[in-house]
């Protein structure tokens, strides 16, 4: 089955009256996913959370799009986008379809004067550089270097960050986002197999729970819109839940790379699936065994899917000229390979250290605006020899 958790206080039988010990009770709501039918959680709450005082104002936050229709590869330098104070601020969206946006943020500050949630998207967010504290209505969760935030949409959370060098790369999914299903058997649990298991993974603790009424901003994001909400109870005011649907954290040093006597696609990195994309995890390994394999990945058509690849650290043996921030972009349409001489120069090898994360999308990437202002224009022609 899927993980079951729980924290807090909570009466045995759902639906049920929870009575409070000063009189009165505590109001339960179902926080589900995909209508009744997807993962869910039962929350119970000091206060109703449907007090809403007030809607101060709506903008759109939609990226503005430069390259609808793109076929070419594309280098994107991610450290170039400047640090900002503000959370919501700093994030750059840089390719983004009708599923999905991919983005990175260089946020310098913790946010503590509002609150933040997505309506309409699951956000996976991996931490480059950088400490804190997700803080949720559920729950916190500590981060470091190397951790990916999988944040169910309907969310309310802030993050605590230690330090103002932060450097952040993360997806919004339309579709949930969840563990690939070949690791599981049939009631969910990860198999032997599995690059990692439910012990790998960091869940909920230390319920913050808050009486406290007064004027409390929430930012909303639904449909390309940020809508500032004012509410008249403090929104972690939940005194226990249980169930399924709620944030978590998995460190990229957990993934166990599998390997094999040749070089083996992209698959066997995968970490999490959508309906409409995968995401892998590219870790420090040992390269193949047969006597002459060549541990370079072999060049492939994107037939079916754009590859988006967030270099993170270590030697990127199949590229030349990256560095950590790298963003490359291999549509669909043309295919790609090895830069020249990565082939020949793998020859040989043992291992490599590269860490790097992957997004494969199943529709094409639009390219924004903010993207074209840090490509560095020349990386489709990176394979003329």
């Amino acid at each position: 089955m899927p993980i079951y958790h729980k924290l807090g206080k909570f009466p045995q039988k759902r639906h049920t009256q929870f009575e409070k010990p000063d009189g009165g009770i505590y109001y339960e709501q179902l926080f589900g996913t995909e209508g009744f039918n997807g993962h869910s959680s039962l929350l119970y709450q000091v206060h109703r959370p449907t007090q809403i005082k007030e809607i101060v104002k709506s903008y759109s936050v939609e990226p503005e799009i430069a390259e609808g229709k793109n076929i070419k590869s594309l280098l994107l330098k991610g450290f170039e986008v400047q640090p900002t104070d503000d959370f919501l601020e700093s994030r750059t969206d840089l390719l983004v379809n009708n599923d999905c946006i991919i983005g990175v943020a260089a946020p310098k500050k913790s946010f503590r004067e509002y609150f933040y949630k997505n309506a309409d998207a699951d956000e996976m967010i991996f931490i480059h550089r950088g400490t804190g504290t997700l803080r949720t209505f559920m729950g916190n969760i500590p981060f470091e270097y190397g951790d990916y935030l999988i944040i169910p949409r309907g969310m309310i959370y802030q993050i605590d960050f230690d330090t103002e060098d932060n450097r952040l790369f993360y997806t919004e999914s339309i579709a949930p986002i969840y563990t690939p299903k070949r690791y599981k058997n049939a009631s969910g649990q990860l198999l032997e197999h599995s690059p990692f298991c439910e012990r790998d993974f960091k869940l909920p603790q230390e319920l913050e729970t808050y009486d406290e009424k007064g004027d409390f901003l929430i930012k909303v994001k639904k449909e390309g819109m940020m809508h500032e909400i004012i509410y008249a109870t403090h929104p972690f005011d939940v005194i226990g839940w249980d169930g399924y649907n709620f944030p978590y954290a998995f460190s990229i040093h957990n993934f166990e790379p599998i390997t094999g006597r040749v070089h083996l696609p992209p698959p066997i990195h995968q970490t999490f699936e959508t309906t409409s994309f995968v995401v892998c995890s590219f870790c420090p390994r040992l390269y193949d065994y047969h006597p002459k394999s060549i541990p370079a990945p072999y060049n492939h058509s994107n037939i079916d899917s754009d590859e988006v690849l967030y270099y993170v650290d270590g030697d990127f043996m199949s590229r030349n000229n990256i560095e950590q921030g790298h963003i490359t972009l291999h549509p669909k349409g043309i295919p790609h390979g090895p830069a020249p001489g990565a082939t020949e120069r793998s020859i040989g090898k043992t291992e490599t250290e590269e860490l790097a994360v992957m997004v494969d999308t199943f529709r094409p990437l639009k390219v924004t605006k903010a993207a074209m202002g840090i490509d560095d224009g020349k990386y489709y022609k990176s394979w003329v020899e």
